[in-house]
């Protein structure tokens, strides 16, 4: 299973937001490119970039940074928030990045997704964000009437690379991510599922991994990276290969179920 860490821009820095609430965000570094640069060394294989300014606008924001951060690392970087047009996907895969994320555009302009899934292959990732179920659109600050399970299965069909599915509830929050959900999800599509949100420790991530077989290929992981909740050389080791090693005995799994 890929661990796949979690930077968050906001004004050019690093944070992460409590419950997707852009009023409750904890700093943790001023210096992105030096925050992908950790995450690289310590063993990543992807970075998953966020432009939260983007997400509320409608438009990319920091893409100085995201630039920055594509030219200095050699790992694929995968960036959304605020992707809701063409021009805007197509210029941040010209800068390097290597999927862009929609997540708004799938709810409100499915025909345009398409398209673009056709035009981009395996470059097109479709970001699903829940609340209590349902879907959420523009920065989370909006909540539609479509079932995640139901936008999933659409996306799937037209192309889309993977779902990443977020349980708002959970993000940011060190709760532990929302199993039942992404089991119903990955039993939903033949797509691959990345899980996002609430991961607090080795032990949730080691709980993901019992979902790899129905397609939960990777985990984001964000604020309990920056608190130190879980390191990522160890969450590497223990699930980085898609199997159980080098395991601590004190977390409670002896085999997978």
């Amino acid at each position: 299973m890929e661990v796949i860490p979690a930077i968050d821009l906001l004004g050019g820095r690093c944070v992460r937001l409590y419950q997707g609430d852009y009023d409750r965000s904890q700093v943790f570094g001023n210096n992105p490119v030096e925050t992908a640069r950790r995450w690289e060394s310590e063993g990543a294989t992807r970075l998953h970039l966020v432009d939260l300014d983007g997400a509320k606008q409608g438009k990319p924001c920091n893409k100085d940074a995201i630039a920055a951060i594509a030219q200095a690392i050699s790992i694929p970087v995968q960036v959304g928030g605020g992707l809701r047009d063409r021009a805007g996907i197509s210029q941040l895969l010209d800068l390097g990045v290597d999927r862009a994320i929609v997540g708004t555009l799938a709810v409100e302009n499915p025909q345009l997704v398409s398209d673009l899934c056709q035009e981009f292959p395996s470059k097109i990732v479709v970001g699903i964000d829940a609340r209590n179920g349902q879907v959420a659109t523009r920065g989370w600050l909006e909540t539609s009437q479509i079932a995640a399970t139901e936008l999933a299965a659409q996306m799937a069909e037209i192309g889309a690379a993977a779902i990443i599915y977020t349980d708002i509830h959970r993000d940011g929050t060190l709760a532990g991510p929302n199993k039942e959900a992404l089991r119903e999800l990955a039993n939903a599509i033949h797509i691959p599922v990345i899980a996002s949100g609430g991961v607090s420790s080795l032990t949730d991530l080691l709980g993901l991994l019992a979902l790899e077989p129905l397609g939960v290929a990777g985990t984001i992981v964000g604020r309990a990276l920056y608190t130190g909740d879980v390191s990522l050389v160890e969450a590497v080791q223990a699930v980085g290969q898609g199997r159980w090693q080098d395991i601590p005995p004190d977390t409670g799994f002896s085999t997978l179920a």
